[in-house]
């Protein structure tokens, strides 16, 4: 008896209806819609889909002549309209990826830009396939929980361009998923991984698919002949290699030593496979590690045998390291120490992702504020107005 196929969760269903598309598609690219909108800000589905398209239909030596990457914050959308609509001389197939859709919804109608929009796809270039990126959306695992902001952007551009286009959901991942995800790559690699091992994988980096899938490889690795992946394996290549420093970390900053910090800070970047590309990684972790310890102060847990209680599955740490965050929680004397620093890594996220030119440096002036005593806002500062109301 055949196989079932895996039943897949929000995270996974919509991109693997995509790749089916585009494998059917790889000899016959017309048989695709001419247009496609990846929705959601989840990094692991979106390069999946990516892949699938540059290997389906952008030979390697001719990525020059037939790939465009567009950012329609610097290039107008009449611009890559044209690159679609006009034949390539060197290539048979052109693929057209547009990032910062958002622009087309802020600052006005954009009525031309849509009319140009409308135009292009009731006569659609059969050798061109446009891709339009709408990562400013989240779409959580469960569409009930999903912000009402990001449901009406998810509408708006679903009412102006679902008509022409394919809409893929790049959902968050569930936890069930990213299991499953493990437990069917480890089958294509021939390698067992152990049920236990899997779910301590998933808990400890947070369903981070782009976390896990890079970890997966490493255990792959360290597993070699033995063709299996163990819970042991997971807690010395995963949990104590990278947890343990970032313990490490949060214990030298709840503890105000901005030297022992910034010490951490570096060899935690040195160590890491990305260098400084690995920052969101790090960023990720510290936030979820703040949050942790926001918890354990609210319900102020004074053991470790109470801290599985207080925090839920999908939100615990390491057993290794329930008593070092308990310690450090309460090395915090209020609420509002942990929510400052909260804020403090959100806004280090954002910079982040505006790609600035020293991600390293962002990260040092985190960790020094962090380590820092809160200094007292003044009236002005602390007022939530702009300066023309004050």
């Amino acid at each position: 008896m055949a196989a079932s196929p895996t039943r897949w969760g929000a995270g996974f269903s919509s991109t693997e209806r995509f790749l089916a598309e585009v494998a059917s598609a790889a000899g016959n690219p017309g048989s695709l819609r001419p247009g496609y909108i990846f929705a959601g800000d989840e990094t692991f589905l979106y390069e999946r889909c990516r892949r699938a398209i540059l290997q389906a239909f952008v030979p390697a030596e001719m990525r020059d002549f037939c790939l465009s990457d567009f950012d329609l914050a610097e290039v107008s959308i009449f611009e890559a309209l044209d690159r679609a609509q006009t034949p390539s001389l060197m290539a048979p197939f052109q693929v057209i990826f547009m990032r910062n859709l958002k622009t087309l919804y802020t600052r006005g109608a954009k009525k031309e830009e849509f009319a140009a929009i409308d135009g292009y796809f009731r006569s659609p270039n059969p050798q061109a396939l446009l891709v339009f990126v709408a990562d400013h959306i989240r779409i959580s695992a469960d569409p009930k929980r999903m912000d009402m902001q990001d449901k009406d952007r998810y509408e708006r551009i679903r009412e102006t361009l679902g008509d022409w286009c394919g809409l893929v959901e790049l959902a968050r991942v569930e936890e069930a998923d990213a299991t499953r995800w493990l437990t069917t790559e480890s089958e294509r690699h021939q390698v067992r991984f152990d049920t236990d091992a899997a779910r301590e994988l998933v808990d400890a980096l947070g369903a981070d698919m782009m976390l896990i899938a890079s970890e997966f490889e490493k255990l792959l690795l360290y597993a070699g002949e033995r063709r299996r992946i163990t819970l042991g394996d997971v807690e010395t290549m995963v949990l104590a290699a990278k947890q343990r420093s970032l313990y490490e970390l949060t214990d030298a900053i709840s503890a105000k030593d901005k030297h022992r910090a910034l010490l951490l800070l570096q060899g935690l970047l040195n160590a890491s496979d990305g260098g400084e590309d690995s920052a969101i990684g790090h960023l990720y972790m510290l936030a979820r590690t703040f949050r942790q310890m926001l918890v354990i102060l609210e319900k102020n847990v004074r053991d470790s045998r109470a801290i599985w209680q207080a925090l839920w599955q999908g939100f615990r740490m390491p057993p290794f390291a329930a008593e070092d965050l308990i310690r450090q929680a309460r090395r915090y004397k209020s609420r509002h120490e942990l929510t400052r620093a909260i804020r403090l890594i959100a806004r280090a996220d954002l910079e982040l992702r505006s790609s600035p030119p020293d991600k390293r440096l962002v990260l040092e002036r985190l960790v020094l504020e962090l380590a820092s005593e809160p200094r007292v806002a003044s009236p002005i500062e602390g007022s939530t107005q702009y300066p023309m109301q004050l």
